[in-house]
């Protein structure tokens, strides 16, 4: 089908939603509650808004048809964004020079892009912050309803444990269990988290930070044999937030672990460095000196006692990778079916 984008002719090979379109020619526009991932939502801010054929449209909800004539800036449409920004500024907690999400807050961007300046307004922290959960907090009053969250707990994580409630004409998210005691359907995994645009979702951390100051490592999960791929954020060597990344095998999603669970990495009891026991205590080596014992010692003892006197335990922390060549050398090398793994319930 052919579309004219801007002026400019564009070919597509079938239907498909506009905004997902656009991405493909590299022309972005704001969104505050598209997801791919999402099949249903019940928001729809209207961030997206674009002209089509002289008339204004949702990009989110539109569908690439032939024969559209699509403005991506037209002028009325620029003034809709505008409109709709400074309509969720004017009810939202504005303490951006403190706030975490700072550097990667899209409303704070877009309001930026469009020229839309507040220094206070009305509306002040009324809703209580909800810290109940030992990963994340929930602050509804930087939240602007979008329903992403609710969308991906839902279709995604398949939890359905949170909701947006509507005080005074305006929604913002909550745990349905936050007024019933242990009623949460909430797993922790924090996929709400990752897709918040704002700040109402944030997770908990003691390190200080702003977006600017850190790196983006891309790195694969060790809990499990998934293979889930994560983006962590690093500042100074130090991992201070997981993000999951959006390609296979998790397309964007993780579990508590993954998401939650990397602070072993700075632990102080962790192992740096191989040790080897010298005179009944354990020093630091160079992997060097360490791989010549282990060989020296395997020899050694397969003469003297034969194969079947070793037994491997490997780990699930370890890649798939690493755990087949593990059980290659002692099927392979050592000549020995004694091996176990810790993956198991």
């Amino acid at each position: 089908m052919e579309v004219i984008i801007n002026g400019k002719k564009h070919l597509f090979n079938h239907n498909k939603n506009l905004l997902e379109a656009l991405k493909e020619i590299d022309i972005e526009i704001p969104n505050f509650c598209h997801d791919s991932r999402i099949m249903h939502k019940e928001e729809s801010c209207g961030i997206c808004t674009v002209e089509i054929n002289g008339v204004l449209q949702k990009a989110c909800e539109t569908v690439v048809e032939d024969g559209m004539d699509i403005r991506t800036h037209a002028a009325h449409a620029l003034e809709k964004r505008k409109e709709i920004l400074e309509k969720i500024i004017s009810s939202h907690t504005l303490d951006c020079l403190g706030c975490e999400k700072s550097g990667s807050c899209k409303l704070q961007d877009y309001c930026y892009e469009y020229g839309v300046h507040k220094t206070n307004n009305e509306y002040q922290e009324a809703l209580p912050i909800d810290v109940s959960n030992p990963f994340y907090t929930i602050n509804p009053n930087k939240c602007i309803g979008c329903g992403k969250c609710v969308a991906i707990c839902h279709e995604q994580q398949c939890s359905n444990g949170l909701e947006l409630q509507e005080v005074e004409g305006r929604k913002s998210v909550r745990d349905k269990g936050a007024v019933e005691i242990n009623l949460t359907a909430c797993m922790s995994c924090g996929n709400c988290v990752s897709v918040c645009p704002v700040g109402a979702l944030l997770p908990k951390s003691k390190v200080q930070y702003r977006n600017w100051e850190t790196k983006t490592v891309r790195t694969t999960c060790s809990y499990c044999g998934v293979g889930c791929q994560i983006d962590f954020s690093v500042k100074d060597n130090r991992i201070v937030e997981a993000n999951p990344a959006n390609v296979a095998p998790n397309d964007g999603l993780l579990c508590v672990k993954g998401k939650f669970g990397y602070r072993f990495v700075d632990h102080p009891d962790r192992l740096t460095t191989p040790l080897i026991r010298k005179n009944g205590k354990l020093e630091p080596s160079t992997w060097e000196e360490a791989y010549s014992v282990i060989g020296s010692k395997m020899s050694e003892i397969k003469e003297k006692f034969g194969p079947d006197s070793f037994g491997g335990l490997t780990s699930a922390r370890c890649s798939n990778e690493d755990n087949f060549l593990f059980q290659k050398l002692f099927r392979a090398v050592i000549g020995t079916n004694n091996i176990d793994h810790c993956a198991r319930l």
